[in-house]
């Protein structure tokens, strides 16, 4: 127990699944029995992008008129997600095609504007889940597969997300880069990251690189030249660590992510879950940093994509600038700070000065 916790604040809250990986166990589960399998499964076997191989317990598995439909319920463990307890419902049927194909069914949405991860007229099932999703299947068949999706309730579930805003209409998106969801706790959080700023003093880090989730530590270990300690994931919790980061002797820290995320901070929206701060885009806006475009984009990823590789350029290194402006204000300038924005797929976008303290 780190110095300073509590036995509450050390119990480790439960790991879920993702809708990701309740599809790609629903989708094997169902093509198991289009190839005769047991009319029920009591539970499937799903690998995943870790290359762990974890199991899920199925609802039902139903043989319909030339296909078969199985459906798994999503346990998000200790996260308040929206979409904890619904069932994920997978229907698959033979294609001459040897590819998988996906179809969005009831309360799966579809993609109507650009700038998202899966393009227009597609269903909202992003890159992750699909592979998650292919990898499944193949392990019990190589023939081709279509797979349509469902979430009863999604429709009506997909209004207390962001869905509606993003263009994705008809219902909730099937999510997921890792597999897993990590339950959100504040407190859990702040703990854990202020354990991490300890543990990389006492190993003499003077200069750690600060990353939101996933794309940025990913990112950050491919392009910049990191130590084990000095990579520290911060979740959300931007106010808490910044304003954290005059205990410590730091001399230069580095902000890396995407810019759906730390754009927020040139806003000062110190908690950046999208429940509890405005929209990048917004933030955007505000700064009067916005480009003047044919159309509008709906998410960040969307907006440098319409760029041209200097405007791309020229505006990362201004939002980035921003960025550091406001983080340097709101730890009381007691070090440098720099930020490096990158897209989707941890592409470097640009940065606001050089990072050659992290290279």
């Amino acid at each position: 127990m780190a110095p300073g916790q509590n036995s509450s604040q050390s119990a480790q809250l439960r790991e879920g699944f993702t809708t990701g990986a309740c599809a790609a166990a629903a989708a094997k589960a169902a093509v198991v029995g289009l190839l005769g399998g047991r009319p029920f499964l009591s539970e499937v076997t799903v690998p995943f992008p870790s290359g762990d191989a974890i199991a899920f317990k199925v609802e039902w598995v139903r043989c319909l008129d030339g296909s078969v439909e199985s459906a798994i319920r999503k346990d998000a463990g200790d996260d308040p997600d929206v979409t904890h307890g619904v069932l994920v419902v997978a229907k698959v049927c033979w294609q001459e095609k040897a590819d998988i194909a996906f179809e969005a069914g009831e309360g799966v949405g579809r993609v109507t504007k650009p700038g998202l991860s899966i393009p227009p007229g597609e269903p909202a099932i992003n890159p992750g889940p699909r592979k998650m999703i292919c990898a499944a299947i193949r392990e019990v068949t190589e023939r081709g597969v279509r797979v349509t999706l469902s979430i009863p309730g999604g429709e009506e579930l997909a209004k207390k997300t962001f869905n509606p805003r993003l263009g994705i209409v008809g219902g909730i998106s099937i999510l997921g880069t890792t597999g897993r969801v990590r339950p959100f706790s504040c407190q859990a959080i702040r703990c854990s990251v202020a354990c991490e700023l300890d543990v990389a003093q006492a190993a003499g880090v003077n200069h750690p690189v600060l990353v939101p989730g996933h794309i940025g530590e990913r990112s950050a270990r491919r392009q910049l030249k990191l130590s084990e300690d000095q990579l520290i994931e911060v979740g959300n919790e931007w106010g808490f660590v910044l304003e954290g980061l005059s205990k410590y002797s730091f001399k230069h820290v580095l902000l890396w992510g995407h810019p759906g995320k730390l754009a927020k901070l040139a806003g000062e929206a110190w908690d950046t879950h999208s429940y509890r701060s405005d929209s990048a885009l917004e933030i955007v806006r505000k700064l009067g940093l916005m480009p003047s475009l044919d159309e509008e984009p709906v998410t960040m990823e969307g907006l440098f994509e319409m760029l041209k590789l200097e405007e791309r350029r020229k505006l990362a290194t201004e939002l980035g600038e921003a960025i550091a402006r406001a983080a340097a204000r709101k730890c009381g300038d007691c070090c440098q700070i720099s930020v490096g924005l990158v897209n989707m797929a941890g592409e470097m976008l640009g940065s606001d000065s050089d990072l050659k303290d992290f290279k």
